[in-house]
């Protein structure tokens, strides 16, 4: 993944699609964590929360009711945009373009951040986080989606050692001062339902960076698909990194 242009993909994804993979068919087996119902059970009506690589908004807006105030920052303008474009009359929510390494907010200033599958600075997340407040994260562990890696031989942080992310994370939280840091991580089996539903996970996510670009992807997806196919549908997993931390 190195030289892949984060950004400029996003911008691309934000303009067409925004974050929301509803429209996907698929399902998954085994213990799966909802992030965002994680985020709510952590808030107070009463709370200000802040919410990293909110992408198109999608799923921050699924808790809208939980606090006072919802800020939704990504780096990418269309993902904002297109966040913006699905507000309604709620009138606690903002969406604003921002770096995640360079937040515009006062220090202390909330009571919850949360953080899925984005990049984070963990030095400006305990600078705008309240004394005791609530940081979570969900991040892509690197056997995420390992046999579609495998069959294409490049991918999200393929070829890295797994765990060694996690370690990074729970390093660099340490060293900005989070003290009460609880991690996990889940590996389930993931089934998408048709040949469509996988080319749309691929187009959009940056799972095989650059999916249809080179010459032989179309031909490594339908033998990928003979080899996986199942009576429940395309057989890959879901393997993902969940810290929860506590700034003191």
């Amino acid at each position: 993944m190195n030289g892949f242009d984060y950004k400029n993909f996003y911008d691309k994804v934000g303009a067409i699609n925004g974050w929301d993979f509803s429209r996907i068919q698929c399902h998954s087996e085994g213990v799966k964590w909802d992030f965002y119902h994680e985020v709510a059970q952590r808030c107070k009506q009463s709370h200000l929360l802040l919410d990293i690589g909110t992408g198109g908004g999608e799923q921050l807006l699924t808790i809208v009711n939980e606090v006072l105030l919802l800020v939704g920052i990504d780096i990418s303008d269309s993902m904002i945009r297109t966040a913006n474009s699905q507000l309604a009359k709620e009138s606690n929510v903002r969406f604003l373009q921002m770096d995640a390494g360079k937040l515009s907010f006062p220090d202390s200033f909330f009571n919850v951040i949360s953080c899925r599958q984005s990049d984070f600075t963990a030095l400006e997340v305990a600078r705008v986080l309240a004394e005791d407040g609530v940081f979570l994260t969900q991040q892509v562990a690197e056997g995420d989606k390992l046999n579609l890696k495998q069959a294409f031989q490049r991918g999200q942080s393929y070829g890295e050692v797994d765990g060694l992310l996690k370690h990074q994370y729970i390093h660099d939280l340490q060293e900005a001062g989070f003290k009460e840091i609880q991690s996990f991580e889940y590996d389930v089996t993931e089934y998408y339902r048709t040949y469509e539903d996988l080319v749309f996970l691929l187009k959009y996510t940056p799972v095989i960076p650059n999916f249809g670009q080179e010459e032989h992807d179309f031909d490594r997806l339908r033998s990928f698909i003979e080899e996986n196919g199942t009576a429940k549908g395309i057989l890959t997993n879901i393997k993902n990194e969940v810290p929860d931390d506590v700034y003191d």
